[in-house]
């Protein structure tokens, strides 16, 4: 797969020249995110101007386009660091020269198409957890050697930032994104010039060209509307992430599905699987049945071959999550499609409804990518029997349990996610190779050789760097709310890094549960006071438009003005995920709460189980699977109709755990000060949850369960 390739190799050669001729090592390596998961590579970057690297935002072609001269000149004649830089580079170079093993092949392989990817903090294009689940899948099929493309929008301003003002309230704005100062290059054709290509939009076309960037032995391609051809509506197309006017939402749908797949066309790449990574991208398919229509097939068999082809993974049983628009607005959208396709808009809107002939009905992006794949999963067991439970009106004449929806459970990329302490630990006990039997159970036997003190000092090291985060960034970002000084410092002082430390992070929303925090204000008081205290941190964004979930960030604020809490408690800003890896990376417990059975996995508590974090959750999700009374804590996951009553008990039963167990199992030491049952938990939780949700059997379920799957029933297009 090395179609812009050689845009890349000559975007890296130009920075090379750039630099002193010993760095330029450091310019190929900048341009394929495979540096960011060697253990090195953050390092080898930082090591230039630790201070500008902070600024880059970790983002090393500008790092090296913006370090000074005589920092440049310093790395220069470091021969310690050109050695590392050697050293890298030849693993890069061995990693991309293994032959290709997996689903598809070089010549046919898997497109993976997402409407966002967290691949690293520097590449701005994602707002949560799909985003990260994407970008660790492409991490991991660069690791297994999978023939894997990526294919997403190329947002020039990305998710929003996020500033709480003094009232506690979120306001947001946007940055723009200069993609030349990423490592990603602009594909061209033999021409020279951008390679482009076109979608039809409601009130014409838009033109998209494509970038490259490399995660790994993975090239992602990303669709940017940042064309003269186009006009300031069309070019706003690929603006900003999850942007809340329908009509752009929609065009950027269009973008991704049909502009994805003519881009993988004019790069000359047939995909032989179509994986839909939520409905965003649906009418993939759409333009894979057109292509087969314009090549002379006959209508019903190009639709069903391009179902064939199509897999879907659904993320959300919230319905809000699903979008669905008003049926006169998408057909007005879809108008192009349908006329390309030569159908009439109303076929393709049958295929969006959950009624077919309900001809006011809405149109849904999961409902068409349910119907137009050969197999559809969530994404994870319960998620999956929800799943099947909601959708099972696109097949009245099936059983619930029937409804062809199975599950692959989330998992983490644990290379990336795992702290530097305690990845060296395991690579002294458990073996240099052990990321590469990571699934193996007999792989985490080994803990029984890492002794007590060892375990507890790589957690330690790993909670104060936490700690470190937290009074740097509270400072600042409290004196800018308008806060006194002594509020101001409160947990710069306080913030300990032999502190029971807990992490709650995540999306705000209403079934996220926040304010089960402090629905007991005065135990949660009595709970960060106490004589063995306890340190929070929160941090999470609340959609633009979700004014019930600002509502909850502001109710914590309601109480910042109590020394306890402003000593003891920290909401960090702007949630990334650098700040998410160090928040994994140091807590102690990790809390999550939704409202069951709303959330669908979820991932964060899994990155917190690879450092020794335990788990303190609601019975929903991955965690429904991941519990088993030894590694972590559990509330319930019974559904309930009364939320309040279910809050109350929720609550209650949250701080007797955090009361009766949680911090006195912290604060139980032995007279070698060790908190062994503390430890034991720990070693439960790393032996039973690290194999089961990481990455890389995440993957082997997918090749074993959906990419081989059979087609589940006739065609969908045939029926509409």
């Amino acid at each position: 797969m090395r179609q812009g390739q050689s845009d890349l190799d000559r975007a890296a050669a130009a920075l090379a020249a750039r630099l002193p001729g010993p760095l330029a090592p450091f310019a190929r390596l900048a341009y394929n995110y495979r540096w960011s998961w060697l253990e090195d590579g953050p390092s080898l970057f930082s090591s230039i101007e630790p201070d500008r690297w902070r600024r880059c935002g970790g983002n090393p072609v500008r790092l090296l386009q913006e370090a000074g001269t005589e920092a440049l000149e310093r790395a220069a004649s470091d021969e310690r660091l050109l050695g590392l830089a050697a050293s890298l580079e030849a693993q890069l170079a061995a990693d991309l020269d293994r032959p290709a093993s997996g689903p598809g092949d070089a010549d046919a392989p898997v497109a993976f198409f997402c409407a966002e990817y967290a691949v690293h903090s520097s590449l701005p294009i994602y707002s949560g957890g799909l985003g990260a689940l994407a970008g660790d899948i492409l991490k991991e099929a660069s690791d297994r050697a999978w023939p894997l493309v990526g294919v997403g929008l190329m947002y020039r301003q990305g998710y929003f930032r996020q500033r709480i003002d003094g009232s506690g309230w979120q306001q947001e704005s946007w940055i723009d994104t200069d993609p030349e100062r990423l490592p990603a290059a602009l594909v061209t054709g033999a021409d020279g010039e951008p390679l482009t290509v076109t979608a039809p939009l409601a009130d014409g076309e838009v033109v998209a060209q494509i970038w490259r960037m490399d995660v790994g032995r993975v090239p992602l391609f990303l669709l940017d509307a940042e064309r003269p051809e186009n006009d300031p509506a069309a070019r706003w197309t690929t603006s900003r992430l999850y942007i809340a006017a329908p009509e752009v939402r929609l065009a950027q749908y269009i973008l991704l599905g049909v502009g994805g797949m003519r881009a993988l066309r004019a790069l000359g790449i047939e995909p032989s699987l179509i994986h839909l990574n939520e409905g965003h991208a649906a009418l993939a398919s759409l333009e894979a049945a057109a292509a087969a229509i314009r090549s002379g097939a006959p209508l019903d068999e190009a639709f069903e071959g391009a179902r064939r082809r199509t897999v879907f993974t659904t993320h959300t049983p919230v319905p809000a999550g699903n979008d669905a628009y008003p049926a006169e607005r998408a057909a007005a959208a879809l108008r192009g499609v349908a006329a390309e396709l030569g159908v009439e808009p109303e076929r393709i809107l049958r295929l969006g409804r959950s009624h077919p002939d309900e001809e006011s009905a809405p149109f849904g992006v999961t409902q068409i990518a349910l119907r137009s794949s050969r197999a559809a999963n969530g994404v994870s067991r319960r998620h999956g029997e929800v799943a099947r439970e909601m959708w099972q009106h696109l097949w009245p004449e099936r059983a619930v349990d029937e409804v062809p929806i199975g599950y692959v459970t989330n998992g983490v990329h644990v290379p990336t996610w795992i702290g530097g302490p305690m990845r060296r630990l395991f690579d002294r006990h458990l073996g240099e190779d052990w990321l590469a039997r990571v699934t193996d159970p007999a792989t985490w036997a080994a803990l029984d050789g890492v002794s007590d003190a060892d375990l507890w000092a790589a957690r330690r090291e790993q909670r104060a760097a936490l700690v470190d985060l937290v009074r740097d960034r509270s400072v600042t970002e409290r004196l800018a709310r308008g806060a006194s000084r002594r509020v101001a410092v409160a947990a710069a002082q306080a913030f300990d890094p032999d502190v029971l430390t807990i992490g709650f992070a995540r999306r705000v929303a209403t079934y996220k549960r926040l304010h089960l925090l402090l629905q007991d204000r005065d135990r949660a008081l009595r709970l960060v006071a106490d004589g063995r205290p306890v340190q929070i941190v929160l941090a999470g964004k609340a959609h633009p438009r979700d004014d019930d979930g600002k509502r909850l960030v502001q109710a914590l604020f309601s109480v910042r003005g109590v020394p306890a809490v402003s000593a003891r408690v920290v909401y960090l800003e702007d949630y990334e995920v650098g700040v998410a890896a160090k928040m994994v990376q140091g807590c102690d417990v990790w809390v999550n709460l939704p409202r069951p059975p709303l959330e669908a996995s979820g991932t964060s508590g899994m990155k917190s189980a690879v450092n020794g974090g335990l788990n303190l959750s609601v019975l929903d999700g991955w965690w429904a699977e991941g519990y088993d009374g030894t590694n972590g804590w559990a509330l319930s996951g019974e559904v309930e109709a009364d939320h309040g009553s279910q809050d109350a008990r929720t609550g209650a039963e949250l701080y007797r755990l955090l009361e009766e167990e949680v911090v006195p199992g912290f604060y139980e030491l032995d007279g070698e000060r060790m908190p062994r049952a503390w430890l034991a938990r720990m070693r439960a939780s790393l032996r039973t949850l690290v194999p089961g949700f990481s990455a890389a059997r995440m993957l082997a379920d997918y090749e074993a369960r959906v990419y081989a799957a059979a087609p589940a029933s006739a065609s969908a297009f045939s029926r509409t």
